[in-house]
């Protein structure tokens, strides 16, 4: 009897403390677009972008352009002049290679760029996100846009537009 009193009173705590929890979401990209300072760094991020691939295509150009040269004359070099041009464009080609990696790898300096423009923005939408959740006491807030996946969620549960106020915008006017 003692057993049974227990396992009713530990399953009546258990689902009164589920009960209790209060959860929201947000949709960190409708957030996003309201910022006008996330807008001017994702066009300075694709404009450096652009302007690295420049670089690098050139780059890779010119190593097309030798490897074309060597082409039309091997017929007239002689074996050792081969080895020196071919050692000449497989050295252009990794140096080439080595500054795409150094560039657009994920240790990169586009990767280093974005991590610098994007972490004060993400601390400042973290940071209202933290003051609508204790404002309103929630427990938990998701991100609609991240790994956890939500098969549904009422829009009762939004709290985007709470952080985008909190934040000193209006919501629904996006930065241009």
């Amino acid at each position: 009897m003692k057993k049974i009193i227990l396992i009713l009173f530990v399953t009546f705590a258990a689902c009164t403390a589920a009960v209790a929890q209060r959860f929201a979401y947000v949709d960190s990209d409708y957030i996003l677009k309201h910022m006008p300072e996330y807008a001017s760094s994702q066009k300075q991020l694709a404009s450096l972008s652009e302007s690295w691939q420049k670089d690098v295509d050139v780059r890779f150009q010119e190593i097309d352009r030798l490897y074309k040269a060597y082409q039309a004359d091997q017929v007239l070099m002689t074996p050792d002049m081969r080895k020196r041009r071919e050692a000449e464009i497989v050295d252009k080609e990794k140096q080439a290679k080595d500054y795409q990696r150094q560039i657009f790898g994920p240790d990169g300096e586009l990767s280093k760029k974005s991590n610098a423009l994007i972490k004060p923005i993400q601390d400042r939408v973290s940071k209202a996100v933290q003051g609508v959740a204790e404002s309103e006491n929630l427990d938990m807030i998701f991100d609609k846009n991240s790994e956890v996946i939500m098969l549904y969620a009422s829009p009762r549960y939004n709290k985007s537009d709470a952080v985008v106020t909190r934040l000193g915008l209006k919501p629904g006017v996006f930065a241009k």
